[in-house]
């Protein structure tokens, strides 16, 4: 790969930054914290770190809430401590990718105070959705719209006016029609880049351009209304008029700035974003959505790949992230092989780990992951599930910090469970995620699954994903694979360029080894077969 392509098959390793590394000991994770583990990112062996926010931030939303798109929330740092995590990951390989925000920002940032402060009809309120109230008064909301947190999006100011939140009240969206909005994340692009972000990660990529006249429609209008580009609020032809402007600021830039969407959109619309005149990647959420199932994963793959090539992009391939429960306990869930749904479920039962089968979740999640490295185009994995964490399901309300769970009770939990500080050591009040207390409680069995525990044991989901990258980079060819029929609906095959050949059995019993040199193999082999759940690299 070229220094223009590095991204197309790139390993990219997603850090939250609140829940990474503490330097100081306030209980927070910190750039510096980051800083001080480039040597582990070295030595695991990624592409590129993408960092979800570290502006500041409320935390209204685990920092998805942005006061302002060119800072350091100083309790996580400082752009000069910015500045020097960029130098040491780029001084051990490794690219960096940042989270950008668009579609809101927070009620604390400035446009949104200086909206606030001016009457109806104002330029400071343009740049945001403001509506007027509904009834005699106004004291009635413009649309029944629900938020996705819970309760009402549209939020009333005092006036008569009301503006809209998708997410949070705490975040309210912008009017990208305004041209204010439009020059502002382009001086915020070039300020990124400029202090040497490799790319950008996108948030929300479909909900950017908006059609809404003065008679809204209701919640069921907009259910009933097509996905097609036409919907007023999502995935709309238009948004990507506002990737192509972009497309012009990355490729100011030499080599020129990468972008991946997060769109959850159909299938047969995420290669709009992709495009080489857009952003370039979009996220491919659907093995992140699929069981533990043979079937299942070739025809994500096989449709995934078909979409990639027809925009000119590399796919992309994740099984857990910030907002998913880790694919290590969803594979041990009973009645589900790794369903989302059901994980919701569980949570809302409790989320006990005493539910779940942990050592079956656990070697499925090593088997799907090998599968997953194995697959052309980028694999994006999430801080701690090379150390096959479980979820932790079950904090206390007290401990929880996720505002889906304050604002939709008996309805979600909450993301928090995977948000829990890593563990780096088997001791110490935080288990040296810091010389202190972590911001949210782990669990005693973290010290069980700790990096200086792991890193003792070659057979380690640490030290298999080690390997597993090593190897990945050494085998790096071209973005294609041919399936390999193995006469069994469990057992999924593929051949990649250099002539070897990656076996999953998805299946409860063993199936053959091919023939070659075992490269690297997820769990054991067992008299000359590859057991159930288990991903097997052979070449020759």
């Amino acid at each position: 790969m070229t220094d223009e392509t590095w991204w197309r098959q790139a390993a990219v390793y997603q850090i939250y930054p609140r829940s990474f590394a503490d330097s100081n000991g306030d209980g927070l994770g910190d750039l510096p914290g980051v800083t001080s583990r480039v040597p582990y990112l070295k030595e695991l062996g990624v592409d590129a770190v993408w960092l979800s926010p570290f502006y500041p931030s409320a935390l209204a939303d685990g920092g998805y809430d942005i006061d302002d798109y060119r800072d350091v929330d100083p309790r996580l740092g400082t752009l000069d401590d910015f500045d020097d995590m960029v130098a040491a990951l780029h001084g051990a390989g490794i690219k960096v990718i940042v989270d950008i925000v668009p579609n809101h920002t927070s009620d604390r940032h400035e446009w949104f105070v200086e909206a606030l402060a001016s009457p109806k009809g104002s330029p400071a309120r343009d740049r945001y959705i403001f509506r007027d109230g509904t009834g005699p008064d106004g004291s009635e909301p413009p649309a029944d719209w629900q938020s996705t947190f819970g309760g009402p999006a549209w939020h009333p100011v005092g006036d008569g006016q009301w503006y809209y939140h998708f997410f949070a009240r705490e975040q309210p969206d912008l009017n990208w029609h305004n041209p204010d909005v439009h020059a502002d994340f382009l001086t915020t692009l070039r300020f990124w880049s400029d202090r040497g972000v490799d790319g950008f990660r996108i948030d929300v990529a479909n909900g950017l351009a908006k059609n809404l006249g003065q008679e809204l429609p209701s919640t069921a209008e907009l259910a009933a209304m097509p996905l097609d580009g036409s919907h007023p609020l999502w995935d709309r032809d238009d948004v990507h008029d506002i990737y192509r402007e972009w497309r012009t600021v990355f490729n100011e830039y030499t080599p020129a700035r990468f972008a991946v969407a997060e769109a959850w959109v159909e299938a047969d619309r995420r290669s709009r974003y992709a495009s080489a005149d857009g952003l370039g990647q979009a996220f491919n959420f659907d093995l992140l959505r699929a069981d533990f199932d043979a079937c299942q994963f070739r025809d994500i793959i096989a449709v995934n790949l078909a979409l990639a090539a027809s925009a000119g992009s590399s796919s992309t391939w994740v099984l857990s992230n910030h907002d998913v429960i880790r694919h290590a306990t969803r594979y041990g869930l009973p009645d589900a092989n790794g369903s989302i749904d059901v994980g919701r479920l569980w949570l809302l039962g409790g989320g006990s780990l005493d539910d779940v089968d942990t050592g079956l979740g656990l070697r499925r999640a090593r088997a799907a992951t090998l599968l997953e490295l194995a697959l052309p185009g980028s694999a994006y994995l999430y801080q701690g599930e090379e150390l096959g964490l479980h979820e932790v399901g079950d904090l206390a309300p007290e401990d929880r910090q996720d505002p889906t769970y304050f604002r939709h009770p008996g309805v979600d939990v909450g993301r928090d469970g995977c948000r829990v500080p890593i563990p780096w050591t088997a001791e110490g009040s935080s288990f040296g995620f810091g010389s202190g207390d972590a911001h949210m409680p782990q669990p005693a069995w973290f010290g069980e699954r700790a990096v200086s525990v792991q890193d003792a044991d070659p057979d380690s989901s640490l030290n298999l994903y080690r390997e597993a990258l090593r190897l990945r980079r050494e085998l790096q060819g071209g973005e294609d694979l041919e399936w390999v029929e193995t006469g069994s609906d469990d057992v999924l095959a593929f051949r990649r360029p250099g002539e070897w050949l990656c076996v999953t059995n998805f299946g409860s019993g063993p199936c053959p080894l091919p023939a070659g040199e075992v490269l690297i193999s997820s769990a054991p082999i067992v008299d000359g077969q590859v057991p159930a759940a288990t991903t097997v690299w052979v070449r020759g």
